[in-house]
């Protein structure tokens, strides 16, 4: 049987920096970036794609705020949902189109996918995420007082809706994602990190206003469906020590043990890097074999040495 890769998309693989973020801009850059994705699947790879979408989601909040006057805002959870179909769609078609470019008869779906959070993590107790546009003080007094949102200050540009990031124990639908991925699909789930959720009695399950960091769920959705290896593709083709010195250089390979005393020491930002370390370490960990980080245009040949940072296992006894 070949071997399962999950490849988590960064927003700059839809929406790159410096872009205006139109439709077409989106259509153009999602099929440059399942090119190599569709090589892969060439090569006889089964493949489970997930995604980030915070300038869609964005866009989903704001239009929520212009038009509240008008029709109903929806909750988070709405929002996040509404992002993973619409990009899902798009993503699925652009692979399809490349596919079919290749010559290779692979089929796509998009699976809404649910992710499910303890209601006491501490996240919950302290939010912290910047979600939606700008508020001016008085606006952000109002939305205190009418919603119950958590607004704080934003390095002086105004005010902004700060929610809970908790922690991905498990996603819901991964015995459906694991079963359609042995049938030779191609799986895009996690869109956004998932739609947060948390059990109530009974076995059901209610949303959480809350977003979930892409990576992590990327990681959790890979070990339970026992996938080989991870590719996490970002904006720079390696991770960096001294990122953004002049001391800066790039690491082809690290251990678990090297990554990890890496990350101790501050070397990978909790606001960028650090969590793609993290989950590298936590599917490992679980069984993985390999993380690779890299750009989109590396996608295909990532898994050649010398191409993007391998993250890999110790050695047995170290």
């Amino acid at each position: 049987m070949s071997e399962t890769i999950v490849i988590a998309l960064g927003g700059n693989s839809i929406i790159p920096v410096g872009s205006k973020g139109t439709i077409g801009e989106q259509f153009a850059v999602t099929r440059q970036s399942m090119l190599g994705v569709a090589r892969l699947v060439r090569k006889g790879y089964r493949i489970v794609i997930t995604h980030g979408n915070g300038p869609v989601v964005g866009n989903i909040l704001l239009r929520n705020e212009m038009a509240r006057s008008v029709v109903p805002p929806m909750p988070l959870g709405i929002c996040v949902a509404d992002s993973a179909g619409g990009m899902g769609y798009m993503i699925q078609q652009c692979l399809h189109n490349m596919l079919q470019k290749l010559g290779v008869q692979r089929e796509v779906v998009t699976v809404v996918t649910q992710v499910l959070v303890d209601r006491g993590d501490p996240a919950f107790r302290n939010p912290t995420k910047p979600i939606g546009p700008f508020y001016t003080a008085a606006e952000a007094e109002e939305r205190r007082n009418h919603d119950g949102w958590n607004i704080v200050e934003d390095a002086g540009r105004g005010y902004r809706r700060v929610v809970a990031s908790p922690r991905p124990i498990d996603v819901v639908e991964s015995s459906s994602i694991a079963a359609l991925v042995r049938e030779g699909i191609i799986v895009i789930a996690v869109g956004g990190g998932g739609c947060p959720v948390y059990g109530l009695p009974g076995g059901w399950l209610e949303g959480a206003e809350a977003v979930i960091d892409k990576d992590l769920a990327s990681e959790v959705l890979a070990t339970r469906i026992k996938a080989d290896r991870i590719i996490i593709i970002t904006a720079v083709p390696k991770v960096c020590r001294g990122y953004g010195t002049p001391a800066q250089y790039g690491l082809d390979r690290m251990t678990a043990s090297e990554a990890r005393e890496l990350l101790a020491a501050r070397e990978f930002p909790a606001g960028s890097m650090g969590p793609k370390i993290d989950a590298a370490l936590r599917f490992l960990a679980g069984g993985g074999k390999e993380v690779i980080i890299t750009s989109p245009d590396l996608v295909d040949s990532a898994l050649e040495p010398g191409v993007g940072t391998h993250i890999v296992p110790d050695e047995p006894g170290l």
